[in-house]
């Protein structure tokens, strides 16, 4: 679906992405994170073909993207929604969508099923002839995102489609980006939203200029930090932190207050020594289970400059 080949940019002396290899498969919800300045708005122009990349190239649906092939065949193919809407204030939701179907060349047919389903599924069918002008920011961002995929597109790409927004605004869109996945389509998606990466995310890229990491974002964190037990006690107990230590399955044990945090080779495996190791060393266990390390604290790491 999306393949790229050492793909650059620079802007003068500025090299805003460094030779990234990447590839995207098809259906899957793709997130692409890094700090402002990363270069993520600028991948995505490239991938879209309105921006030409200084070396290198990228295959987007089967379109070799290298500035100098025509893209005009992808950009058919593509929905792109940017950070800034770009939508026409004095038309209603309707004619803004109706006049981009239509650039789009959708039939006029299934081009009023599809802008009723959008409307319909984004919450705005009662408002659908009110003026752009009128709509809150979530309001407007709803309509921008129906508009980059009115013509059924295969591939969207969509450029922090959630900020700024109100939860009940974000929420209607992650739920029109899941039930996109839903049809089979490839969602590729700048964000810093990290609890909505991995609501939405099958996999995800950590970026900086060059890409730093890529892969699911559980087994990113589990990769960078291993899998922890978290036993929380009735009672400070220390005899119970060292027994743990000496079971023979901590590599690495943290105590604060009541509870005890170790990491382990694998919690389903190692949970019951640890239990064990506790309850022996006179330890009342409230509950243990399998602890996960946050995606904030992997982020942090690698943007941070501590990867």
């Amino acid at each position: 679906m999306i393949r790229t080949f050492g793909l650059t940019r620079s802007f003068g002396p500025v090299v805003a992405v460094d030779h990234v290899d990447l590839s995207v498969e098809k259906g899957e919800v793709f997130g692409l994170l890094g700090p402002n300045g990363a270069g993520k708005t600028t991948t995505i122009r490239m991938l879209s073909g309105l921006l030409a990349p200084t070396e290198g190239y990228a295959e987007v649906l089967e379109v070799r993207v290298d500035g100098r092939t025509d893209t005009e065949r992808l950009r058919q193919r593509i929905g792109f929604l940017p950070e800034a809407h770009g939508l026409y204030e004095r038309l209603s939701a309707r004619k803004n969508l109706d006049f981009y179907a239509k650039l789009y060349g959708v039939p006029e047919t299934r081009r009023r099923e599809r802008i009723d389903e959008l409307l319909r599924l984004l919450d705005l069918y009662d408002r659908q002839d009110a003026a752009i002008a009128t709509f809150s920011r979530g309001m407007r961002q709803k309509v921008a995102l129906a508009r980059a995929v009115v013509h059924d597109p295969d591939l969207v790409f969509l450029d922090e489609p959630t900020a700024s927004l109100d939860p009940e605004a974000a929420w209607t869109i992650r739920q029109l980006i899941l039930n996109l996945r839903r049809e089979g389509r490839t969602i590729f998606v700048n964000t810093h939203n990290l609890d909505e990466v991995q609501r939405m995310c099958d996999r995800i890229g950590v970026m900086k200029g060059r890409l730093l990491v890529t892969g699911p974002p559980r087994d990113l964190v589990r990769q960078r930090f291993g899998r922890w037990i978290r036993v929380a006690l009735k009672t400070p107990s220390p005899a119970s932190a060292t027994a743990v230590e000496r079971s023979g399955v901590s590599r690495e044990l943290h105590v604060e207050g009541t509870t005890i945090s170790v990491r382990v080779d694998d919690p389903d495996e190692d949970g019951p020594t640890v239990a064990r190791a506790v309850v022996d060393a006179g330890g009342e266990v409230v509950s243990l289970g399998e602890w996960e390390v946050g995606l904030e604290s992997l982020y942090m790491a690698l943007v941070g400059g501590q990867a």
